[in-house]
């Protein structure tokens, strides 16, 4: 069975001819854990500390560690600051690093994917979280559609204003966040209205502001508008600058389930949020990895993630009386 030679001819017909009878299959996880065989995952993400989004993906993964772990699966860390400079000294780590599978978010867009072009060469199984980008590097990826996600934006604004059609889009955004998710998030908002002939009188603006800094904002901003749109997890910060100026009667739509998004979501004051389920996603990038390494099974390489809409009546622990 091992072709390890010195084995008659005859016997290995007899051998063959009794596994093709009974469909014998040779158990690869009983031979990992006799050969106590250790399987190595690199894990190649932003710093997650104070960041509640990325520390619900850490959450995900290290719950697939404690449950693989027993079946040889060791995770290796590597961290960056969000900034090019420490990506770019993470990724020198990483490329030094032997290992069997790499989980990676792809923040900075030209930095990764010049990244996967050299990380090619390992021919390790990639597989990324949260972003999906453009290489022609075979890849695995686990996350929403970006582009589907904002389509499905599009589509509650329209639900939930009427004749008063004045959309802003608000990018709270650092720098890195002009890379492929949040266009293409926005991409799919524009599509949706462009797909739809009955909609033409839905009038569209942009405001920009740095990071998460409530004091750019300005009444201005929000002059006629009726709905925004903030295409990341910052949806909060609109919402705490309307409450605190008394401004009622604006849709807001944002993303993820962040502390303080539920709080102005039960509050009525954020309307919609699309959940991207981040500790599945964690969870669902280990388990990838597993399959297709130590159990050798053929896995799908693309896993998206459902688009979960989320209002304060089906937000479970919010309001619950009597359990």
């Amino acid at each position: 069975m091992h072709n390890r030679g010195q084995v008659a001819q005859e016997n290995v017909d007899k051998v063959n001819a009794i596994i093709e009878e009974y469909g014998y299959k040779r158990n690869i996880l009983a031979s990992n854990l006799a050969l106590n065989k250790k399987f190595h995952f690199a894990v190649f993400l932003p710093q997650y500390e104070n960041l509640e989004y990325w520390k619900s993906q850490i959450e995900g993964i290290e719950k697939a560690a404690i449950e693989f772990g027993k079946f040889g699966i060791v995770l290796d860390y590597f961290f960056y600051d969000f900034n090019t400079a420490s990506f770019k000294e993470a990724v020198k780590k990483v490329l030094d690093f032997e290992c069997d599978g790499l989980l990676f978010a792809p923040i900075f867009y030209e930095e990764s994917v010049q990244f996967l072009k050299e990380y090619k060469r390992t021919n390790i199984p990639v597989v990324m979280i949260d972003s999906n980008i453009d290489s022609d590097t075979p890849h695995a990826y686990i996350g929403q559609d970006a582009f589907q996600s904002g389509y499905l934006a599009g589509r509650l604004i329209s639900f939930a204003v009427k004749n008063e059609r004045q959309v802003l889009i608000f990018k709270i955004t650092r720098e890195i966040e002009s890379t492929s998710v949040y266009l293409q998030r926005i991409a799919g908002f524009h599509s949706f209205f462009k797909d739809q002939e009955h909609l033409k009188n839905f009038k569209f603006s942009e405001v920009t502001i740095k990071d998460s800094g409530i004091d750019q904002l300005n009444l201005e901003m929000f002059e006629g508008v009726n709905s925004v749109f903030v295409p990341n997890s910052r949806a909060y910060i609109v919402a705490r600058f309307l409450e605190e100026n008394h401004i009622k009667g604006i849709r807001i739509i944002g993303y993820d389930l962040l502390k303080e998004n539920i709080e102005y979501l039960n509050k009525g004051v954020i309307d919609f949020l699309i959940n991207q389920r981040p500790e599945e996603q964690g969870y669902m990038g280990i388990h990838y990895l597993y399959k297709k390494l130590v159990l050798q099974e053929t896995v799908e390489d693309m896993h998206y993630i459902p688009l979960d809409v989320i209002l304060k009546e089906n937000y479970f622990p919010a309001n619950r009386r009597g359990f």
